[in-house]
């Protein structure tokens, strides 16, 4: 009888924001649409997306041989047990983007074909690079922009070069979200607000969720971002928890997925009243930014994105 996940199609989940909520989204995708049978898993997705943070979730305990950091793994396992035809792991990571500058393609997809034939599981970022050589598509993909998609590709599709349309273009919403977000908490403790108590995700905005309604004037938050935004302020990550807003440290989980300065954040605005959740009983902060979101398709899978 066949299983359940033979029947997906695609699913569409927000993609979070912070590295214990992208690992555990990682774990619960595993969980739900991953079988024994997946050999190649195609990852794509544009730099500071989060795809290393959301491998790390859905495969834990796996040798990244590129990884956030900078640390490369040399010579890369998957190249090196396909050279002597002898796999010691159950799963490979490969990064065609950093891996192409040193690997010439053919040879790239020679050795995942022999690490998928001898049963190993392989996991390829960036598999848009690789589909056109290998010639045959993923049993997974997974796409990481302001949503994560994960589809079961069929005969006619969703392709690689599908999925990436999509997620290289939605993320720039995602990274100018979660900047805002940042730039609305720094502004309501300087307005004697503690920070938020959790997070919650909106399409092309964010909620910063309280269990006390906080006694801050919305207009006035809205205004002060509003001022940090056109002031052009330059963001840098600093380490795994903690990025620069114009040279002002503070704490964040997903220090990477931020726009690079203060003014590339588009239509900024904060709704003006509290958002009450019935769920947890408490009240939300909801922001805002760029234009409202439209429906998209994918080939004949026709992924609508919520």
């Amino acid at each position: 009888m066949p299983q359940i996940h033979e029947y997906l199609m695609h699913s569409v989940y927000f993609a979070p924001r912070g590295r214990r909520r992208i690992h555990e989204l990682g774990a619960d995708l595993t969980q739900r649409y991953l079988s024994a049978e997946d050999l190649l898993i195609g990852v794509i997705g544009d730099a500071g997306a989060g795809k290393s943070i959301l491998i790390q979730g859905m495969f834990p305990g796996l040798e990244l041989s590129n990884d956030d950091e900078g640390i490369n793994v040399r010579p890369l396992p998957l190249l090196h047990h396909a050279e002597n035809d002898n796999f010691e792991h159950h799963t490979y990571h490969l990064d065609m983007l950093f891996e192409l500058a040193f690997t010439r393609l053919p040879v790239l997809a020679e050795a995942v074909r022999k690490a998928t034939a001898d049963g190993c599981r392989v996991v390829v970022e960036h598999f848009e690079l690789l589909y056109p050589t290998l010639g045959r598509n993923a049993h997974v993909l997974v796409g990481v922009g302001e949503e994560v998609i994960i589809a079961r590709p069929g005969l006619f599709g969703p392709l690689p070069e599908e999925i990436k349309t999509i997620v290289y273009q939605s993320l720039y919403y995602r990274k100018m979200a979660h900047s805002s977000e940042d730039i609305t908490q720094q502004v309501l403790e300087r307005m004697g607000i503690p920070q938020a108590e959790d997070h919650d995700d909106v399409r092309r905005g964010f909620m910063l969720c309280y269990s006390q309604q906080p006694q801050a004037d919305l207009s006035l938050v809205e205004e002060l971002v509003k001022e940090i935004i056109a002031k052009d302020l330059i963001i840098t990550p600093k380490g795994h928890r903690r990025i620069s807003i114009g040279g002002i440290k503070m704490r964040c989980t997903g220090p990477r997925i931020h726009v690079r300065s203060t003014g590339e954040i588009k239509n900024f605005r904060l709704l003006k009243d509290y958002v009450y959740d019935p769920r947890r009983g408490g009240y939300g902060i909801v922001g805002m930014v760029g234009d409202e979101p439209k429906s998209s398709g994918v080939g004949s899978s026709s992924i609508h994105l919520l």
